[in-house]
């Protein structure tokens, strides 16, 4: 049923799997019963590689794409918490986020400053874009090999909180009633208690703080990863002239978005300088075709998206 691309490379990223000629018609359907089947195939593959392309079987709709997600990540997620713009499509499948077309979004590790983010993340791709739209990834073994080992060191000893600064409806950013999918602010409240937030209400929404780790140590492989979101969260990702405008009108901590040290401390923007430098050296980036679905260990690899033009239609699902 599957024939392996490319797996004499190791550092494949992603593994392409691709329908064997005499499987038959290649849909859907028959890639989901041999995939019931064949978990110890697929499995060990995703964990070495991080990543891999289903590409040639025929996706078409997103209920056959949930239906496969379904079979690797077993409890998928409702995006409660998330702080990208997403709207849902039916089911546990949502839109790949909606940043404008020509915005480049940042690799990272879905929804790594959530308390429970989610193992593997999948994508399914029902129209690839005019031009650009890549997904670029990264495996984040190979990223923490490649950072100062003090950075490592210091990062890993004193986390990352998380700082979100979320609307009442006007303003900048999410609203906290798009980010929790209620507008009561009890519901809000239990949830950010019972998650481990500290968070206050403010003159123009919600602010919420959390402590992550900046390393994690995957629960099967026992390899350790960097896993944090504290590069992208930080001002220091924003353009400049954007980042000097904003901090001209308010607090730092009113941004949508800040990191700093767990113990509020900031962090060095040498030391993020550094980050994104290895997490560019460990960059693959691959082309969209329509139908492909891409099955990646969120605890083992990044992901990102690169502009584009037209309209580019991907969809995902967490579990």
């Amino acid at each position: 049923m599957i024939r392996w691309m490319n797996e004499s490379d190791p550092h494949a990223l992603p593994l392409i799997a691709l329908p064997q000629a005499a499987s038959g018609a290649a849909v859907p359907a028959a890639l989901l019963a041999w995939a019931r089947e064949h978990m110890d195939e697929v499995l060990p593959r995703l964990r070495a590689h991080g990543a891999i392309l289903f590409r040639g079987f025929g996706f078409g709709h997103t209920a056959e794409f949930e239906a496969f997600a379904s079979l690797y990540c077993p409890e998928l997620q409702d995006y409660v918490g998330g702080n990208s713009p997403r709207t849902k499509v039916g089911g546990h499948v949502y839109t790949a986020t909606e940043y404008p077309k020509s915005a480049r979004i940042s690799l990272h590790n879905e929804a790594s400053y959530l308390p429970q983010m989610p193992s593997r993340i999948a994508f399914f791709c029902a129209r690839p874009a005019d031009s650009g739209g890549r997904t670029p990834l990264a495996d984040s073994r190979r990223v923490l090999e490649r950072i100062d080992p003090e950075v490592r060191e210091r990062f890993a000893r004193r986390r990352v909180r998380y700082v979100n600064s979320l609307q009442d409806g006007y303003g900048i950013g999410r609203s906290w009633m798009a980010a929790f999918q209620t507008d009561v602010r009890a519901e809000v409240e239990e949830r950010l208690r019972r998650d481990g937030y500290a968070f206050t209400w403010t003159e123009h929404g919600l602010r919420t703080s959390i402590v992550g780790d900046a390393v994690r140590t995957h629960p099967v492989t026992r390899e350790q990863a960097w896993i944090n979101q504290a590069e992208q969260w930080h001002p220091s990702s924003l353009d400049p002239k954007l980042r000097a405008d904003l901090l001209s009108i308010m607090d730092v901590d009113d941004l949508p978005h800040n990191a700093c040290f767990g113990d509020g401390s900031p962090l060095p923007e040498s030391d993020l300088a550094k980050i994104r430098a290895a997490m560019k050296a460990e960059e693959r980036a691959f082309d969209w075709a329509q139908g492909d679905v891409l099955l990646c260990e969120n605890l083992l690899v990044m992901h990102g998206r690169e502009p584009y033009t037209g309209e580019r239609k991907v969809f995902v699902a967490f579990g």
